[in-house]
């Protein structure tokens, strides 16, 4: 799966650089603890009117080096590679969180490859053919849904559905926040249809457009027939408008209609429902 190997050296960098930042700053520290007192300027100053003979051997050296290389250099705070490093790694697992494919995409980057080191047996082979079932008979299933309709935990589903795909027996996409996954069985025109899916509220909408013809519907007379807020429903307007599947009718500016292509849609979304699986 893309992004699999650029989450990988993305950890890697950030660890890198946290333990980088802790290992300088801990350096620094202990110079600073165990560091022996230096000439202080009112010596050095009083040690140039003496003999070169008479001061001892190594005040002279340091003498010396503070003369020729003057004060050591700076060296850049430590801090920023600790802080960077953690912040980076904590917003990663913040977006593991809240955002699902980026989720899938970090198991499969960090959980899949030890999970795949323990010794196969029997529950995983079930295991395998029971997330291959499932997927047949809900063709665009996210893995949220997928994983809780199995029961099974997130490393053995993200595991499992990585070598189902790489096997060629499923494929998956992302869509929104979520990664959905459909078997490979399915035609180009039934594929094309699952990716972008028309459901729930959305179907009935279109639905009840397409039956009204060239007049359309208002947003009221639709609220009053699907029985839904007007909220909800100016959600799915703006998005059935988004993606041309509906357009204004003629009798009224607040009246809508299914599109051409809406209702090329709504018909091979059907036809996918009424498709068997085989």
């Amino acid at each position: 799966m893309r992004g699999v190997w650029f989450a990988r050296i993305l950890v890697l960098i950030l660890l890198s650089l946290s333990v980088y930042g802790a290992i300088i700053l801990g350096e620094e520290e202990s110079n600073d603890s165990g560091a022996e007192a230096t000439p202080t300027d009112e010596k050095l100053d009083g040690l140039e009117t003496e003999s070169a003979d008479d001061a001892p051997a190594d005040i002279v050296e340091r003498l010396d080096w503070a003369e020729a290389d003057g004060p050591p250099p700076e060296t850049s705070n430590p801090l920023v590679y600790l802080i960077g490093g953690l912040g980076g790694l904590l917003l990663l697992l913040v977006s593991a969180i809240f955002v699902e494919f980026i989720g899938v995409i970090m198991l499969l980057a960090l959980v899949v490859p030890m999970v795949s080191l323990r010794k196969k047996h029997k529950e995983d082979q079930m295991n395998r053919g029971r997330i291959l079932g499932y997927i047949e008979a809900n063709a665009g299933i996210h893995f949220s849904a997928l994983r809780d309709g199995l029961g099974l935990a997130n490393g053995v589903t993200a595991y499992h559905t990585n070598e189902l795909e790489r096997a060629g027996k499923i494929f998956s996409w992302k869509s929104g926040k979520h990664r959905r996954y459909a078997s490979s069985i399915l035609d180009k025109d039934q594929r094309k249809n699952i990716r972008n899916p028309l459901s729930g509220t959305r179907l009935a909408i279109l639905e009840v457009l397409a039956e009204s013809g060239q007049l359309g519907l208002e947003s009221k007379e639709l609220r009053q027939r699907l029985q839904v807020s007007r909220q909800l429903l100016s959600h799915h307007l703006k998005e059935l408008r988004t993606t041309a599947m509906i357009e204004p009718a003629e009798r009224s500016k607040r009246a809508w209609r299914a599109s051409v292509y809406g209702q090329e849609q709504l018909h091979q979304s059907r036809t996918v429902q009424d498709a068997p699986i085989l």
